[in-house]
């Protein structure tokens, strides 16, 4: 392990007067803790709008008591669907509330329950109906999918399996990120196929009632949003700031940082460790897009990101010829200085997640003494971007520390064998941990047991802020 210590500073303002960012924190989490209130509220209040427009008084025998176990499962089910969706609109008060990486989080904890729930749902009902009928709860598939706007439904819940299915870790690695978005989009469809019958069978959302309203208004907030967010902003932001790429230059084996020129850009008010959704105009890269971090801190007129080849996608986008055009949805992420509860600042990164890193660095309003970082790279051809933040850390102040090589075996398989072999640990690379807050960036598995280590070492969730690159 080497260490870069910072050149000292003349005039330095006195350690206790660190910027208190405990304030701004107790806000965001006054929002946060009001957003999840709202998520449990919508799914109490489509329970209890069913039971005061007469879902109270369907439970008279077993059969009713069955079918409206079975509607409950559905309205709540398709709350959660809903809810999903309005998380992964990336509607910017909750993206800089509880951060992209958190949004989506709670979005994929919901997936299974609304999963099972509607499939509580069919089943109970036909059940429900069956018994009612008097004839075997198989037998009473073929009426059911003779009512208009069942099969529909029958469809949805069919989609909605394969995206669930798709989104389990397991198996998403074995799709490419383009594949996956893909068939994730077919949640979209899933969702709008089965309103048809929530609307016109069984009578439970009758015309002029509240419930009905209620129902309409959610489907409005959720798709709204996904066209708003998703489709309209990113469209008008991207005419109006007229991204094309200006150069693209190699900076080590599979890795390039792609220079663009745009207009106009400082009014998109990103901070240093956001990222963007970038898609490429070209034949090859039109049809996908990608989550990428800023590298370096845009000007009013360029913007830089730097991308390593990890698949298909990513290799397709380092080789867009230079003038192609460039559509963009963001900035999204709270991996910021506005993010920062502690008086020091602690970076650990590796591999290509020096790329928030480097611009997060930039935008930082930190002083002499005040930042250690950690930069980590299994080889020296990994060293992506080390030189620029060695030079910005010498600029501010901040001491810096490089491990190269393989990952131990042993209990700390975040570092390399010789720095585990003498006893290197976290608190020792960062002796103020508990005083700072640590940002993490780099692969998964690094990444976990980097967080591994912070945690039990005591540090506060709070002051613990990661940022993953995977989906």
């Amino acid at each position: 392990m080497n260490v870069t210590t910072p050149e000292p500073r003349l005039g330095s303002r006195a350690m206790q007067d660190t910027p208190d960012h405990r304030r701004d924190y107790r806000r965001r989490m006054r929002r946060s803790d009001a957003m999840v209130a709202a998520l449990w509220a919508s799914a109490a209040a489509a329970l209890a709008l069913f039971l005061a427009y007469g879902g109270a008084g369907k439970f008279g025998t077993v059969s009713d008591a069955i079918t409206s176990v079975g509607i409950i499962a559905g309205l709540i089910g398709t709350d959660f669907i809903l809810v999903m969706i309005v998380l992964a609109a990336r509607i910017p008060i909750i993206d800089r509330t509880v951060g992209h990486d958190r949004a989506i989080a709670v979005h994929r904890s919901l997936g299974k329950p609304a999963l099972y729930l509607l499939l509580a749902h069919a089943v109970l009902l036909i059940i429900g109906y069956g018994m009612a009928s008097g004839i075997n709860p198989i037998a009473e598939i073929a009426p059911m999918l003779a009512i208009p706007d069942l099969p529909l439904a029958f469809i949805g819940i069919g989609l909605l399996i394969a995206v669930v299915i798709t989104s389990l870790v397991a198996v998403r690695r074995k799709f490419s990120y383009e594949g996956w978005h893909l068939v994730h989009l077919l949640s979209y469809i899933a969702v709008l196929v089965a309103v048809p019958h929530q609307l016109s069978v069984g009578g439970i959302l009758a015309g002029g009632t509240f419930e009905r309203a209620y129902w309409l208004a959610l489907y409005i907030i959720a798709f709204g949003s996904i066209a708003t967010f998703r489709f309209a902003e990113p469209l008008i932001s991207s005419i109006r700031h007229r991204l094309r790429v200006r150069s693209i230059t190699q900076i080590a084996p599979g890795v390039v940082s792609i220079d663009m020129s745009g207009r106009r850009l400082r009014s998109l008010h990103s901070a240093g460790g956001q990222f963007f959704i970038w898609r490429f105009w070209t034949g090859r890269t039109w049809w996908h897009s990608h989550p990428i971090s800023l590298s370096s801190l845009p000007s009013d007129a360029t913007a830089r990101i730097t991308v390593r080849n990890l698949g298909t996608g990513s290799n397709a986008i380092s080789r867009v010829p230079v003038g192609t055009a460039v559509w963009f949805e963001g900035p999204y992420g709270i991996f910021t200085d506005a993010g920062r509860t502690a008086p020091k600042l602690a970076i650990a990164v590796a591999g290509i997640g020096i790329t928030p890193v480097r611009a997060f660095l930039e935008d930082s309003d930190i002083r002499p003494g005040e930042a250690t970082i950690l930069l980590r790279a299994s080889t020296t051809e990994e060293t992506y971007l080390w030189d620029e933040v060695i030079e910005l850390a010498r600029r501010k102040g901040a001491t810096v520390y490089t491990m190269v090589g393989r990952r131990s075996t042993g209990s700390r398989g975040w570092m390399p064998a010789q720095d585990d072999q003498r006893g290197v640990t976290l608190k020792s690379i960062f002796p103020e941990l508990h005083e700072s807050d640590l940002y993490v960036c780099g692969p998964t598995a690094w990444l976990d047991l980097v967080e591994a280590e912070a945690v039990s070492s005591g540090i506060p969730s709070h002051q613990l802020h990661t940022e993953r690159f995977d989906w």
